[in-house]
């Protein structure tokens, strides 16, 4: 553990520490007036015990006396000490709120492929595990050091007062446990680290593994998946068995010095009280600060090891907090009116700098039409979807809406122009009727209904246990595939945009369903301009233009019977899904 490595991370948490600062002062001042009595006792009871001089001479009331004196310092002090701890608890959870929230904006504010390239089970891990080590390990660290050093000049004062030569015993002696601490935990700082980041990969792992159970199981992985996961755990066993091997001797090594300091302050101490110097109620006092003085170097021995996790789930934590937002748009004008004319001139875009994916395209979409997407997998529609939706910038070229370059206005009013349903459904949390309104949330039940009706759901939502105030489980695993896709139409049925994105919007809808949804859709898409990406050329037959792409680029367009007639590459795809095209 290096201090530059603390300077790094240690501004970064104060920001999230400074809004609740009253908390954290109140936790130190308690704590510090808890160490104050606590220091107070060892004198009473070196006094209660010179009130026993021999038998039959003992002095019961300056006995009494002191031993209510010690009774009320400890209840005032453990008083104070509970509240002390109760307070940095208090700071511990309203810190790790605070990092949880600032992540959840950030991961709102990063760009999609940040999301896209990194595992979501380790960026769970990063929110919950690590961001519980940095509150627990910086915050409850500091606290200790900042009560320590506290007790450790309070205590030595006291020391000092009473007897200076005992005093010098126990300064000299207790720092070498605090010595033997620091050289054991720099041996476990890179173990830690290794540690750290193997929870990430094995939370990612399993989220991603457990996400995808069904499939697992369909293909008779379990024993690969088992596996790689024993595989994975097996190093994180080892990585915390080694760092815990070489922190756990900390406390130990500590506990020795402590031991001679005792033993050292015994024969000193006597040696005084023969020589007439000292009372043996003092060397009582003695023992009693040696462990009030040794007590803060045990304490930080013992956060080391939580230091050295909570500076690498802090490495995590920040690493994530610094990643780049988004481009700003706040000083944009926002697009307030959409006419659906949409424009890509000379595009160029690649996810990957080595290899390009979309070249030199251009398209003109007029206000209404149909633009069906098609082609061989990867060749570039779906990432046409993400260009048109500024989920990804271009590398270089323009799309324009309405004329105005998407780039020049902010995303949140151009993309309130789009509706989409996508190939992958997606509901959350809630009641039907909350999971439908998720775009128009002041939508009135009728609304609700209508939208849904069109969407051809409103037969299968009657059936449901409590109807539209059924709970959507947390994966929508209480309705089928299909159902979850007729949801997801239904809310776009329910906004209405002028534009539309259908990206295999009915991929997992039966046949029969989706010509219901086909004439539903065709009904909604009149008037729109419409963006439909589809493998079944079936259900683009009445585009007004289809895209035939292939490697990134266009490379047929027109309407379905004159690219059949062409008998090109796109004859060849309607080819392969029917006996014979129709002509």
């Amino acid at each position: 553990m290096k201090v530059k490595e603390i300077k790094n991370v240690f501004p970064k948490l104060l920001t999230f520490v400074r809004p609740h600062k009253r908390t954290f002062f109140l936790s130190i001042i308690f704590s510090l007036v808890a160490i104050v009595l606590n220091t107070i006792i060892p004198i009473f009871s070196g006094y209660a015990i010179d009130c026993m001089i021999g038998v039959n001479n003992v002095d019961f009331m300056g006995l009494f006396k002191n031993l209510i004196i010690i009774l009320v310092f400890t209840i005032s002090s453990s008083f104070f000490e509970w509240f002390g701890s109760y307070y940095m608890n208090i700071l511990t959870y309203k810190t790790a709120q605070s990092i949880r929230n600032g992540i959840y904006e950030k991961l709102n504010a990063v760009p999609i492929k940040y999301i896209d390239n990194t595992a979501h089970g380790d960026i769970m891990n990063t929110m919950i595990a690590d961001v519980e080590n940095v509150t627990d390990g910086f915050l409850e660290g500091f606290s200790t050091v900042v009560q320590g050093l506290f007790q450790v000049i309070i205590v030595m004062v006291m020391m000092f007062v009473l007897n200076w030569g005992l005093a010098l015993v126990v300064i000299v002696v207790a720092p070498f446990s605090l010595l033997f601490a620091i050289l054991l935990t720099r041996k476990s700082k890179k173990l830690y680290r290794a540690r750290v980041e193997l929870q990430g990969k094995l939370s990612g792992y399993s989220e991603e593994m457990i996400t995808n159970m069904k499939i697992i199981k369909a293909f008779n992985d379990e024993v690969d998946t088992n596996k790689k996961f024993n595989e994975i755990n097996s190093k994180l066993g080892k990585a915390g068995e080694k760092s815990m091997f070489f922190s756990s001797l900390a406390n130990p090594a500590s506990r020795i010095v402590n031991g001679l300091l005792h033993g050292c302050i015994g024969v000193v101490g006597a040696l005084f009280a023969i020589q007439g110097k000292i009372k043996i109620g003092l060397i009582s006092s003695f023992l009693n600060y040696s462990q009030d003085y040794t007590r803060p170097f045990n304490d930080i021995t013992n956060i080391f090891a939580d230091l050295n996790i909570a500076i690498a789930s802090a490495n995590r934590v920040f690493s994530l907090l610094d990643v780049k937002n988004e481009i700003s748009d706040e000083n944009l004008p926002a697009l307030k009116k959409c006419n659906g004319e949409v424009e890509i001139k000379k595009v160029e875009f690649s996810y990957e700098k080595s290899f390009k994916l979309i070249e030199n395209l251009n398209l003109s979409v007029k206000k209404g039409e149909r633009v069906a997407i098609v082609g061989p997998t990867g060749c570039g529609k779906s990432t046409i979807i993400n260009l048109l939706m500024r989920f990804y910038d271009v590398d270089s070229g323009s799309i324009k809406v309405s004329n105005k370059d998407i780039r020049k206005v902010t995303r949140k009013s151009f993309r309130s122009f789009y509706g989409m349903v996508l190939q992958e459904s997606w509901l959350y949390n809630a009641s039907v009727k909350d999971n439908v309104a998720y775009g128009k949330p002041d939508a009135s039940m009728d609304e609700i209904v209508e939208a849904c009706k069109k969407a051809n759901a409103h037969a299968f939502i009657e059936k449901l246990p409590q109807g539209y105030d059924t709970i959507i489980t947390e994966r929508a695993d209480n309705i089928s595939a299909g159902q979850k896709q007729l949801l997801c139409i239904a809310r776009i049925m329910l906004v209405k945009p002028p534009m539309m994105i259908l990206d295999e919007a009915t991929s997992n809808i039966d046949t029969r369903t989706e010509m219901k949804i086909q004439q539903a859709l065709d009904v909604m898409m009149e008037g729109r301009t419409c963006f439909i990406v589809a493998h079944r050329l079936s259900t683009i037959e009445n585009a007004d233009t289809i895209l035939v792409m292939n490697k990134g680029k266009i490379i047929e367009q027109g309407k379905h019977k004159e690219l059949l007639a062409k008998q090109g590459f796109y004859y060849k795809l309607f080819n392969s899904q029917f006996a014979a095209p129709n002509k």
